[in-house]
């Protein structure tokens, strides 16, 4: 798995946003990918009437929510977002992209996001008859993403993530409607979560992953669960996304993913050289101490943990 990156990132302009061009000053130096454009497939995921709100709407700066900000160049920037996830997705690489896109639905930008990159190149697998397994472990519930597929059951959506916190869904008994019930997955951890709890979620899961038997994994890579990110309170060093992007890596084969959150810009690059070097089967390059949970993050966290398995019992031998 390899970096797909293209400066266009930094022309999406948020000021002194959290989510702004800064979060990537660190892959500036990084060979340049020749991106395509995805307005084409913008439509895959979401309205006629959201593509034409951010396009109008692109043209000076303009302000969405309380948290989503337009620029001149942010509607292109964003369709080029979505051409790198989309290019991702044939190649099995990293889309290093933003604006990120997991809060975003099907008819309204959300938390940051404007398009989701994940869902739209996931979507794109799905019309070419694929089952898709999403693996979000950006430290907030990708909300927009669990919408777009919450009544299919070609597509299961896993989070992982800091509960509670924004956007203050993703409860731990919405696990789908209609044919997708059972297939929207909710494993909430609280604050003050290390490495420890972090990775024995995942060992839970991962073998309900392997019995969805997907023909492609999709990785919602958010670093914002890092110790050092200003905006959660995870307590996550570079070694867990080692280590996630290894049990991936040995348990999959035709995989790809983009990035999410992540806004401390130093613990986002060693996050993401981290969980490469785990996808592709190199020693991490970080020399840092595992994190470990204290004991009333580990009694809450196995409370939802077994919340979690009972609802999804009678739709998975667990």
């Amino acid at each position: 798995m390899e970096l797909t990156f293209n400066s266009i990132v930094f022309e999406h302009n948020t000021g002194l946003h959290p989510e702004n061009a800064m979060r990537l000053s660190a892959f500036r130096h990084l060979h340049q990918n020749e991106l395509i454009d995805g307005e084409k497939y913008l439509s895959l995921v979401h309205s006629m009437d959201h593509i034409q709100k951010i396009r109008d709407n692109s043209k000076d700066f303009y302000q969405i929510d309380d948290d989503t900000f337009l620029s001149n160049q942010s509607y292109a920037v964003a369709c080029y977002s979505v051409g790198a996830a989309v290019q991702a997705a044939e190649t099995g690489n990293f889309a290093l992209i933003r604006p990120p896109g997991h809060h975003s639905y099907r008819d309204k930008a959300s938390g940051f996001c404007l398009f989701n990159n994940v869902a739209i190149a996931s979507e794109h697998k799905v019309r070419e008859g694929k089952r898709v397994l999403i693996i979000d472990f950006d430290g907030h519930y990708g909300d927009g993403t669990a919408d777009i597929f919450y009544d299919t059951d070609k597509v299961l959506y896993f989070s992982i993530h800091q509960h509670p916190a924004f956007p203050g869904t993703g409860d731990l008994h919405l696990i789908g409607e209609g044919k997708g019930k059972g297939f929207n997955m909710n494993m909430g951890v609280p604050p003050n979560s290390g490495d420890d709890i972090f990775l024995d979620a995942f060992s839970h899961f991962l073998p309900i992953f392997k019995s969805f038997n997907p023909d492609v994994v999709a990785i919602s890579a958010g670093f914002d669960g890092a110790e050092e990110d200003p905006l959660l309170q995870l307590n996550l060093s570079p070694n867990a996304f080692y280590q996630i992007g290894k049990m991936i890596a040995a348990s999959f084969s035709n995989t790809f993913a983009v990035l999410e959150g992540g806004y401390h810009p130093g613990a986002l690059e060693r996050g993401i050289y981290s969980f490469l070097a785990g996808m592709n089967g190199q020693n991490i390059p970080y020399t840092t101490e595992k994190s470990i949970s204290g004991l009333r993050a580990w009694e809450t966290y196995e409370m939802n943990l077994h919340s979690v398995l009972g609802f999804l019992k009678p739709f998975w031998k667990i």
